[in-house]
Parts: structure tokens; sequence; C-alpha cells
């Protein structure tokens, strides 16, 4: 298919509606953002992606459905110019979006951010004119675009682990006269050739901050990054590096969540019915329902990434109604079965899992559950640690990077 004479015309006229939208939702509080983005042309960086049908399939699974502008001209330019993420690439397997097909579930492993969030991201780095900016996570190129609307492309750095990406990300970008430094990198590494950086910015999720990205920060500069980890609990921080090399700052509030950095992905941990059969018969009653970090709420979010703070190790899985925890490092487990109006929990192995998460739990409550602005993540030499002024005695550490 040929695209339509008036794509141009069309474009510009739903770019000036997603921008004036953001402005009045408060995601372009700054005109300088707003005016990149009217003028950077998202639909140049995503030819196809993927999005969710209304119903799943037979076996419970997601069902994706291509949209490029060929299948149906008018979606594709909708949903480019919303405010929406659009999932690009599934399981690192790059698509044929010249004869695209249906997919049923998969692990999203390349997006296009939403807009308003992208936006936030480099709003809440505090990036400003005369700062030179290493961005962790290409993907289409189209917050890369946006940061060298804004800065200007010689200050701007982006690294991407994923080569066919960068190369699509390149074409865009170059096709429209932004020539940022792009390289084929690891984000656990940043890129010492091009350090110090005045601020860091990245796209995808770590399991700990990376040791490598507070050396390439100049004194003063900042990083902004999103943790997470093996129970999917997800909190930005905005660190601060100080003279010494050793960071501090503030999670900041919501519930963002990106990919995790390729090299920091759960593990698989077999099957958890093998795990189950080497724990203890008997079984002890918890105050503390499963649900408190798994269900849909902001609170259960904030937790489960405390909680995985507490217990870096664990990963987490319903078979029926049995709540499982396998401990890939340790060679802990535990079970939680519900049952009389509670739940009976088994656990063993060196780490006992649950009652450290029972802790972590009744120090949250005493504390009068705090929210995530409340907490600050100390970085430095000796280790990484969350703390907070009503939690004393309970430092949170995260894994090193």
């Amino acid at each position: 298919m040929t695209m339509p004479a008036h794509l141009e015309t069309d474009a510009t006229q739903l770019r000036q509606t997603m921008a004036k939208g953001l402005t009045e939702g408060g995601a372009l509080a700054d005109p300088a953002w707003r005016q990149a983005v009217e003028r950077v042309p998202r639909h140049r960086f995503v030819p196809g992606f993927y999005l969710p049908a209304d119903e799943r399939d037979e076996q419970g699974l997601t069902v994706w459905e291509p949209v490029t502008a060929e299948l149906d001209y008018g979606r594709w330019l909708a949903a480019v110019y919303s405010d929406t993420t659009l999932i690009t690439q599934f399981d690192s397997a790059e698509p044929d979006w010249k004869q695209p097909a249906v997919r049923h579930g998969g692990a999203p492993t390349s997006s296009s951010t939403l807009p308003s969030l992208v936006v936030q991201m480099w709003a809440d780095a505090d990036v400003r004119e005369g700062h030179t900016v290493l961005e962790i996570g290409t993907g289409t190129g189209y917050s890369t675009a946006l940061a060298c609307e804004r800065l200007g492309s010689a200050d701007v750095t982006s690294i991407e682990v994923d080569p066919h990406r960068l190369s699509q990300a390149a074409g865009a970008l170059y096709g429209l006269g932004y020539t940022p430094t792009l390289v084929v990198a690891d984000g656990l590494y940043g890129y010492w050739p091009e350090a110090k950086f005045d601020r860091i910015v990245a796209a995808c999720s770590f399991r700990a901050v990376p040791s490598a990205l507070l050396a390439q920060t100049r004194p003063g500069g900042k990083i902004l990054l999103t943790l997470s980890g093996w129970l999917y609990g997800y909190a930005r921080v905005l660190l601060t590096v100080g003279a010494d090399g050793a960071a501090e700052g503030r999670l900041l509030g919501g519930t963002v969540s990106f990919m995790s950095a390729r090299t920091h992905a759960a593990p698989m941990f077999g099957n958890p019915a093998h795990w189950a059969a080497g724990l203890p018969g008997n079984a002890r009653t918890t105050p503390h329902s499963p649900q408190r970090i798994s269900a849909p709420t902001q609170e259960a979010f904030h937790l489960r990434f405390l909680v995985q703070s507490a217990v870096p190790d664990v990963q987490m899985t319903t078979v029926g109604e049995v709540v499982h925890l396998v401990d890939v490092v340790t060679g802990s487990a535990a079970t939680l079965t519900p049952g009389g109006g509670g739940w009976a929990v088994r656990e063993g192995g060196p780490v006992k899992l649950w009652e450290r998460i029972e802790r972590l739990l009744d120090a949250y409550d005493a504390a009068g559950a705090p929210g995530p602005e409340t907490f600050t993540l100390h970085v430095y030499d000796g280790g990484q640690h969350l703390r907070h002024p009503q939690m004393p005695g309970l430092p949170l550490s995260l894994p090193r990077s």
C-alpha cells in the first residue's frame, strides 16, 4: 500500500491534538517539551505495532493484533497519536511487518512508551538545555528524537542492547535529521566514551543501580531509573550523585513499570510442585494474605516492591488456589494455601521467605502505610539500601548489580 498523500497533514493535526491533551492533563507543563511533542512525527518511528484484542483466547492468553498502515490506516494513525504504549517486539524476535501475524501471549521486549510518560521522565530528570544526556534503551527512537529536538543532537547519547532495534531507530532518526550518538551497548555498563553525563535516564528497569552509571555521572548530576525485580514490583527513583561517587534520592510516586534489562530478567525456576514437595508438613496460619502484594491496587504495587527488596531473589506464582514462593539463589521455598478464612503457610530452606515478608508488612503497617515518596534510596560503596524514618532497623537491601 502506498501511503496516502494526506498522511503528513493528518499526522500534524493529530499531533497537535495529542499535545493539547497532554498539556491539559498536566503532562506537558514545560512549553519547550510541548513544542518537541508537536514537532516530532511519532508515526515515523512505529511503522508497525501490536494492540491487545478485546478478548483473550481459549487458553486465557492475550491476543495481540498487528497494526500497520497497510492493514488499517485509520487505526494505525489514531493509535500512534494516542497516549498509549505500542508494543513493537515480543520475546526478542523482530516481527515481519510486511506479513505480520496475530500473536497469542508472549513477553514484550520492546515498545514505544506512551508519550506522557516519555515527557514525564525527561521532566522528572530535570533535563534542560546545555545538559549532556545518556538515554538507556533507544527502543523505537521516539524518545531520543524528543530529547534531540529539545537539547540538540550533539548532547544526546542513546544506547540499545538490540542491534536490529537500534538500526531501525537510527534509520528513523537520521531520516528526520536527528544525529545523536547511537550505540549498541548494555545499559548496565553505560557508555564510557561519552562520559561524563549531566543526566542519565533509563527506559528499562534494573534490579539495582548499576555502579557504572554512578561513575559516569558528573558530581551534582542526576540519574532517573526504574528499579524492578523478580516479583515484578517497580519503583522509580531520582538519584543525585555526590562528589564522592555515592548517590541518594527519593522514590517517585505512581505505578510506572518498564521491561527489565535483559540480563536482569527473572530466571526459570522449574515446576512449583517440585519445590513444594520438599517443604515440611507442618503449617502455621499467617495474619497476612498474599493478596496484599498481588491485588491490582496502587498500594499492592508499592508493597510488592518493598517486599521484593526484602527478599530480592524470590519469585511468586499461583497454581490453583496455592501461592508458591521460590528462591532459586538460596533454595528456599514457601506455599500459602487458603482455608478456614485464612492462609496456611509452609516454608523451608535457609531463608524463611514468608516470615521475612511478614516482618516487613508488620513494620509497614506500624509506620502508617507510608507511600513511595517517603522512602530514600542510598547508594554507596558498601551497598544499596532503602530507608524510612518510621521503619528503623529495616534497611531493605537491594541486590548488587
